[in-house]
């Protein structure tokens, strides 16, 4: 299969550039997974389409104040830092602008030095391992100096840092945030709950090959980046029960979904308590094995997360859709609109 593909044309004017006041009020494009039939309705209509006995599945990742701005101790000149992964306990893998100014040994200094780090390693593509050197607690250091890593085609100014997490997020690691579940409230999620729907998270820690394009002209011949995931015990044993009785379980963003088929693919189509790195890449041929559903925000063209979408339809309906989306001026990525790929209502027996 050809990367051309998964190509539609996306006016740049629709990357939205700010997330909206209410999450809830981005609007929704239902689309039937196996008809390909559409339908516009606002994010909280979602609830109209879940059903008692479906299982909800988000990612409860935390993206972390992760880009930090500092200047090098020798010359005072400006490094900007970007933190991807924790190698150990004060190590951490970077990448670094500008890359060439920084050498092993190299010492960068952080709000006057409240946080240092020196160079300790030097990778390709302007990675660097550094070893932080601080007093207190890191991570609340890293609150106080660190921006949110904003995706790069996103240019405006975040006000309000919080709107790049989602509502239930906990697990410090990300570099970025699972966008779709950007959209849903506490509020929601009750009335969710109270409709008789199962909520549950797992854990899949988003790096930055998210935004990564892919080079290479077949799909078959990308490499994909390896992100770390969790799921509990509790969370495999309800998604099974769902399963076996014949429920639904609706994915929310492609994060979750990677982290369900890694773990179903690992275990013989079971799920399981697991955690571990995955660098599954999903794409049309793909059988699905842990979801039925997905609610997902729309994605670039030619990008691994339309491949992904289109798997679990198929190509014509996700790129009928996603046209549809363009006419009707959705709102597109991370502060973007989103979309349900809706299963057949299933019924459900009850043991």
């Amino acid at each position: 299969m050809n990367v051309n593909d998964f190509d539609f044309q996306l006016p740049e004017e629709l990357i939205a550039q700010t997330p909206l006041l209410d999450r809830t009020s981005s609007r929704l494009l239902v689309m039937n997974k196996e008809s390909g039939k559409v339908d516009h309705k606002h994010f909280r209509d979602i609830i109209d389409h879940l059903h008692e006995g479906d299982t909800l599945v988000l990612n409860d990742t935390r993206v972390l104040p992760a880009r930090l701005m500092g200047v090098k101790e020798d010359t005072g000149a400006n490094i900007e830092v970007l933190l991807l992964k924790q190698i150990e306990d004060d190590v951490w893998e970077t990448l670094v602008k500008p890359a060439k100014k920084v050498k092993i040994g190299t010492i960068v200094s952080f709000g006057e030095g409240l946080l240092r780090a020196e160079c300790t390693g030097i990778l390709d593509h302007g990675g660097r391992h550094f070893k932080m050197i601080y007093d207190g607690i890191f991570y609340e250091i890293l609150d106080q100096l660190g921006e949110m890593p904003l995706p790069p085609y996103i240019r405006e100014k975040l006000e309000d840092q919080d709107r790049y997490q989602t509502v239930f997020a906990k697990e410090r690691g990300s570099a970025a945030a699972p966008t779709a579940g950007l959209h849903f409230t506490d509020e929601l999620l009750k009335e969710i709950e109270g409709k008789g729907v199962n909520i549950t998270f797992i854990t899949l820690h988003v790096g930055l090959g998210t935004f990564r394009p892919v080079s290479v002209e077949s799909i078959e011949d990308h490499e994909m980046h390896a992100e770390f995931y969790r799921i509990n015990a509790e969370t495999a044993k309800l998604i099974n029960d769902t399963k076996s009785r014949g429920g639904r379980v609706i994915s929310v963003g492609t994060t979750s979904t990677r982290t369900l088929e890694s773990v179903a693919n690992k275990f013989g189509g079971e799920l399981q308590e697991d955690s571990g790195w995955t660098d599954i890449f999903i794409f049309p041929g793909y059988e699905f094995k842990a979801i039925d559903g997905l609610i997902t925000n729309f994605h670039l063209p030619k990008s691994t997360l339309v491949m992904l979408v289109s798997a679990l339809s198929n190509r014509d309906h996700i790129l009928n859709a996603y046209n549809e989306a363009v006419n009707e001026r959705y709102r597109f990525f991370s502060f973007g609109d989103a979309m349900f790929i809706e299963p057949q209502k299933k019924e459900t027996h009850h043991d």
